[in-house]
């Protein structure tokens, strides 16, 4: 008995050895992309695309490697300041919160909730 198999990509018919799943390279590796698209409500996606997102707005708003801006202009970006990489504390006792190498602090000034964005320093390693 002769059963057809088809390619799970293309659904091309397949040809050669009985437990072959793809036609060649690239429908495999199309495959298993669209399924990780596909799966990408998973928890460490969600937090990976999170951190991202986190670091590409603390890096677009803070140039000059320390600046101030107002927390709903970041949150309007899509930053979400629960999802950080690491922290440091300075001397004074203050914590900041770092994406990779961006940090920021939150800070309540004339009523009104501000970040203060740095970047790491070598001094901070001590």
């Amino acid at each position: 008995m002769n059963i057809k198999r088809l390619c799970l990509a293309c659904q091309k018919e397949l040809e050669g050895r009985r437990d072959k799943k793809f036609c060649d390279p690239y429908c495999k590796s199309n495959y298993h992309y669209k399924k990780i698209q596909k799966g990408s409500g998973s928890f460490y996606a969600t937090v990976d695309r999170q951190l991202k997102m986190n670091r590409k707005i603390l890096k677009s708003f803070n140039k000059a490697g320390k600046a101030t801006v107002r927390a709903h202009i970041l949150t309007d970006k899509g930053f979400d300041p629960n999802f950080f990489t690491h922290y440091w504390k300075n001397k004074k006792g203050d914590i900041y919160l770092f994406v990779y190498e961006f940090g920021f602090l939150s800070r309540i000034e004339n009523n009104k909730r501000k970040y203060i964005l740095i970047t790491w320093q070598d001094y901070m390693n001590k």
